[in-house]
């Protein structure tokens, strides 16, 4: 049971403010919030009890159903993209977290035995054992029901984003992070930039288990302003660390090891929404 000071530390935690900002580019309306990490007090029992009244941990407990959460989570930290049409497309920390498999998926994390054996202490052993303790999502935003998700042959001009354009818009977000109890790294990242062009979002899950494996989930999402779809690719690297012959000092980068390191999945998709034909207003 939590003391009086602890409730009251937990409150004040929550009254921290929200750091946001909204901008309109041509038929996009593109908001981000950023705040504090996710306390770890429920702030009220009594008014938990009630599903419509929970604090935001009792939110993440209840609808997650995970042993325990990673050290870091940011639930107010959310980037949202919202066409004219209704269309959106949102990233956020929750979803993120609903693609860690728990307890009820017959999942195993490759290499997780091999941690578990040479890098775990005996009294960690049974918290890792029932749910992927390296908090793995390959998550690739939420979108709206209006909507389209189909695949596609089309890919990302890579080419076009190394064009030197005008940033408009810049943002990075931390959606969770947890050090996998000082064996390595677990963290899921979101950024966005916007020219006058296009924009651009990554998407990157990364771990690093130390000695062992690791992992880079990347979702890259792409619109050009002049078309009526976006683009969004997702892609899967991963192998042990000695397949690598790398540096350790490389190993702290998911930029400098992702060109090194194999590629096991690729999903390509179009993301399409409604005709709208009413006049947009571009902002430059």
């Amino acid at each position: 049971m939590c003391t009086l000071n602890q409730e009251k530390d937990a409150i004040e935690i929550q009254r921290l403010p929200v750091n946001s900002e909204e901008q309109v580019f041509h038929d996009w309306t593109i908001k981000y919030t950023k705040s504090h990490i996710l306390h770890s007090i429920c702030s009220s029992s009594e008014k938990c009890k009630d599903p419509a009244s929970q604090c935001l941990l009792c939110v993440y407990t209840n609808t997650l159903e995970l042993p325990h959460l990673p050290e870091m989570v940011f639930p107010n930290n959310k980037l949202i993209l919202k066409h004219n049409s209704g269309a959106w497309i949102e990233f956020n920390a929750l979803d993120a977290l609903k693609k860690v498999c728990n307890g009820k998926q017959n999942l195993k994390v490759a290499c997780s035995e091999e941690w578990k054996e040479t890098r775990a202490p005996e009294n960690l052993m049974e918290k890792i054992k029932p749910f992927d303790w390296t908090f793995s999502s390959d998550y690739r935003g939420t979108v709206s029901d209006i909507a389209v998700v189909t695949p596609t042959e089309e890919r990302i001009n890579i080419e076009k984003l190394k064009e030197k354009e005008k940033i408009l818009f810049y943002q990075e977000l931390m959606l969770y992070e947890d050090e996998l109890h000082d064996n390595g790294i677990s963290s899921c990242t979101i950024k966005i930039r916007v020219m006058p062009s296009s924009f651009f979002v990554l998407l990157r899950f990364f771990l690093r288990v130390d000695g062992v494996m690791v992992r880079i989930n990347d979702t890259r999402l792409f619109h050009e302003f002049t078309k009526d779809y976006a683009l969004r690719e997702f892609t899967n690297k991963e192998c042990g660390v000695k397949e690598l012959n790398l540096p350790l000092t490389m190993f702290g980068d998911p930029n400098l090891l992702s060109p090194h390191m194999p590629l096991r999945t690729s999903i390509y998709e179009k993301i399409t929404w409604p005709v709208n034909n009413s006049a947009t207003e571009e902002t430059t």
